[in-house]
């Protein structure tokens, strides 16, 4: 058995293309600031990214890059602009930030709700709550995936691995939301090859290289890799190792997966955003 690939690029132009017909029917474009603080090769990469597909889409960008020596007052001081700016829609602060800059005091300082990466703890508390809010993109991005293939979570059991505040968190309440039955494991849990070979969904978010082999797959699980890492010979890789192909049923490709749809949601809640500041329907 070969896995059937979730094509998320894909997919992520499929939504695009609804977005613009959205966006047609608005006052003004939505605008999303970015903000790109220091050097960091694949920062820059993932802010290009976010721009074209805003390009693809009509949204405004506006892009501010500040330098390394960047204090975090002045990155505080930038946000505070954009939230008191009545036309920006929605503020993007890309991480990793700097050494020596508080990465959630950065956060919590961006609006509630102008906070399309759903990362502010106002977000994070609506999503635990069951309350309407900015989702982060990336899990929201990989439940968009599972509707796509039909996929019925009520009731299947789904091992997140992983636990980070981006991803593994937000994905597990999502997928309990779904009715599905949920098991986190990281970096201190002895059994997750047990757990994994139990699950009908995996979603590998720990950020290793073939932390998920096909030994670990029980035949026919989806299997979801949002890991982004690169081998000693420079090749992209996420989480899952290539021989998972041969055991999944469904499976997300490294690229081309899970990353597409991290930007289409970021950009679904720039329009969101601007729709309910529009009054738009």
């Amino acid at each position: 058995m070969t896995a059937q690939l979730i094509d998320g690029k894909a997919l992520a132009r499929s939504m695009e293309a609804k977005l613009a017909e959205r966006i047609r029917a608005l006052p003004r474009k939505p605008v999303l600031a970015v903000l790109l603080v220091g050097e960091d090769p694949a920062s820059r990469v993932y802010v290009r990214n976010k721009v074209l597909a805003c390009e693809r889409t009509g949204i405004e960008s506006r892009s501010v890059h500040l330098p390394e020596t960047a204090t975090e007052e002045d990155v505080i001081r930038q946000v505070r602009a954009w939230n008191e700016d009545p036309t920006v829609d929605g503020i993007l602060v890309q991480l990793p930030l700097p050494r020596g800059i508080d990465a959630q005091r950065v956060i919590e300082t961006v609006a509630l709700e102008k906070d399309v990466d759903g990362f502010h703890v106002g977000s994070a508390g609506a999503l635990m709550t069951g309350r309407e809010g900015f989702r982060p993109c990336t899990p929201s991005g990989v439940m968009e995936m599972l509707e796509s293939i039909g996929y019925e979570l009520r009731g299947k059991h789904a091992l997140v691995i992983g636990r980070s505040n981006i991803v593994g968190k937000p994905m597990a309440m999502m997928l309990l939301e779904k009715d599905a039955t949920v098991t986190v494991a990281h970096s201190r849990t002895p059994n997750t090859k047990e757990l994994a070979l139990a699950a009908d969904v995996i979603v590998a978010a720990a950020g290793r290289a073939d932390l998920v082999t096909a030994d670990m797959v029980k035949p026919g699980a989806v299997v979801i890799d949002v890991g982004m890492n690169r081998r000693p010979d420079g090749r992209l890789c996420g989480d899952v190792a290539d021989d998972v192909r041969d055991a999944a049923g469904w499976l997300t490709p490294v690229p081309g997966g899970v990353g597409p749809m991290t930007i289409a949601m970021l950009l679904v809640n720039t329009v969101r955003s601007a729709e309910m500041r529009l009054g738009a329907k």
